[in-house]
């Protein structure tokens, strides 16, 4: 028999007969369910139960008024223009949603906000992403850790860190799904899987400009520790891409590739570089003051710094906490906000690398021991989590309580499409409008605009004629009460109650 017709034979033989058929699509689906081991389903119960509560306190915040125009109200309002195919200027803040920061992943969720348009899908979308970065960490531990359950153990460990249940309590930011991009992407270098690295590096880059933080640092690792190519292939496109969100799309929206350059102590970017070399104890004395060495301590204690047995990968964050650290914005070097999540997959993933260097028996397990104690400990001393000491309430009232309650009475009272300035917790919900504005604007200028570090010189927009009604608390403050003045007489009482006054233009 020849070569040919033994391969046709081999191709053809049993499997040609009606008993042999190749397996349909649901029994391959079955196939793959009766190989769902116990781990895999507790991995699902636990990101599922996540999902949940998180999605739930959050919007217990928001209908408590928790929420405000910035943080919540100004993606609500963008992503909810792009669904109405409307550009995605958003009044809340004066500026392009993309001009703002590049998340162009808000583009994918423009379907979500055409079949349910509601704070509550944000919400969703939010904690299942956050939810979905501890699979990373699973699937890398579980294969080299060659240990279904010590995976599930550090996968919750990814979940108990402070930076991740903060994130997930700060309102919504788009922040939020690069620690399952970015935790996928590292685990497909380090596990070689190219296609499934390339796809989360691009999506990475999707979510806002300074991905590169991390991405350009990922790309060295791939440099040095597995592909050369790869990885100057990673920097490049990391460095191109950020390039081209800043200088193309963000200073063509905005008409500055940055506002964030302020951040930067000693006058910018040349001011500090000049103050390293010419004064570098000034810049330690930077770095130690405000809190930042607690604000590292609360970052990598979680992971018991068993990280540092081999660091290489837990590096890949220390650009990103080196930036933090840097900044002169507060926020960015507390562990409540978004700006650290980040940095959470490379220190989870480079702790089990680390671990698997970790040969006695014996000294691995107390390793993996130490790590879980020590996330359990960092999560009662620093984070949000139920039962914690961190849990409270305090910002925001129950929804069902009277101040939260009767703006919800008046906010009915209110046309859609109307023009609307409101006091700041109550914008969020007044939000699936054209133009919407945070009292005092736009009848005086604050926080507006590409620049919201200083107000801007215009004392009023000329969007102010175009305001049909205002809503604020009774009682104001003494400066509020000075913007109101300043207009009221162009406004009459619809409602009011004990919290809330709800005014609309008088007619001409």
């Amino acid at each position: 028999m020849s070569e040919t017709s033994a391969i046709d034979a081999d191709a053809l033989g049993s499997d040609s007969s009606p008993s042999a058929r190749p397996p349909s699509g649901l029994d391959s689906v079955r196939e793959r369910l009766a190989r769902i081991t116990p781990w895999e389903t507790l991995l699902a119960l636990m990101i599922i139960a996540w999902t949940w509560y998180f999605t739930w306190i959050s919007l217990q915040v928001h209908h408590g008024l928790g929420t405000s125009s910035y943080d919540f109200g100004l993606y609500d309002q963008g992503l909810w223009l792009m669904s109405r195919f409307k550009a995605p200027f958003v009044t809340l803040m004066g500026r392009n949603l993309l001009g703002d920061h590049s998340s162009f992943i808000m583009v994918l969720l423009v379907p979500l906000y055409w079949l349910f348009p509601a704070a509550g899908s944000l919400f969703f979308a939010q904690s299942l992403a956050i939810g979905l970065g501890a699979l990373p960490v699973f699937l890398y531990a579980r294969k080299r850790l060659e240990s279904e359950p010590i995976a599930l153990l550090l996968a919750g460990c990814y979940l108990l860190h402070p930076a991740v249940g903060w994130t997930n309590r700060e309102n919504f930011h788009p922040d939020a799904f690069i620690g399952v991009f970015v935790g996928m992407a590292i685990y497909g270098a380090l596990e070689r899987k190219w296609r499934l690295y390339a796809v989360f590096v691009v999506l990475a880059l999707l979510v806002k400009e300074d991905a590169s933080l991390v991405l350009v640092p990922l790309g060295v690792w791939v440099a040095v520790k597995r592909d050369r190519r790869i990885g100057i292939a990673t920097i490049c496109g990391s460095v191109a891409f950020m390039l081209f969100a800043m200088f193309m799309v963000m200073r063509s929206l905005i008409g500055v590739p940055t506002r964030n350059g302020w951040r930067i102590p000693f006058g910018g970017p040349t001011g500090f570089l000049k103050e390293t070399f010419q004064r570098p104890a000034n810049v330690l004395d930077h770095f130690r003051s405000e809190g930042r060495p607690f604000y590292f301590w609360q970052m990598t204690a979680p992971f018991a710094w068993i990280f540092a047995r081999a660091p290489s990968v837990a590096l890949i964050s220390a650009v990103v906490l080196g930036t933090n650290m840097l900044s002169t914005f507060w926020y960015q070097f507390h562990i409540q906000y978004h700006y650290s999540l980040v940095a959470v997959p490379a220190l989870a993933l480079g702790t089990v690398y680390a671990i698997r260097f970790i040969t006695g028996f014996w000294q691995r397990r107390a390793a993996i021991a130490a790590v879980v104690l020590m996330s359990a400990l960092a999560a009662f001393l620093w984070g949000p989590l139920p039962m914690n000491r961190n849990h409270d309430t305090d910002y925001y009232w129950k929804p069902n309580f009277p101040s939260p309650a009767a703006a919800r009475e008046l906010m009915r009272e209110i046309p859609e499409g109307a023009v609307v300035s409101a006091f700041h917790a109550l914008t969020p919900h007044l939000t699936h409008r054209e133009q919407i504005y945070q009292f005092p604007n736009p009848f005086r200028v604050v926080l507006y605009g590409p620049n919201t570090d200083l107000e801007l010189a215009r004392a009023r927009l000329p969007q102010a004629d175009d305001v049909d009604y205002v809503m604020l608390q009774r009682t104001l403050s003494a400066e509020s009460q000075a913007d109101w003045d300043a207009v009221k007489a162009d406004f009459e009482e619809v409602d009011a109650n004990d919290y809330w006054v709800l005014y609309r233009r008088k007619s001409s």
